[in-house]
């Protein structure tokens, strides 16, 4: 296994443990498992707030170059 896969796969393991948290016992625990899943694909950004305004500002700025160039 390569260190590419193992990184990738601790991440999908977290972020597969954060969305079961979420579901059973989190704030978002009324919203079905797919939902709580998805939200543990993010987990940086929901964990870190910060992380996520910055994923945010990067995401804006590259739609504004993407609307620009075309």
């Amino acid at each position: 296994m390569s260190k590419k896969q193992t990184i990738i796969t601790i991440y999908l393991v977290i972020g597969l443990l954060f969305g079961l948290y979420q579901w059973f016992l989190g704030p978002m625990a009324y919203k079905g498992l797919m939902y709580n899943l998805g939200r543990g694909l993010v987990w940086p950004a929901l964990m870190f707030p910060a992380f996520g305004h910055a994923i945010g500002a990067i995401v804006i700025v590259v739609l504004v170059i993407v609307v620009l160039v075309l």
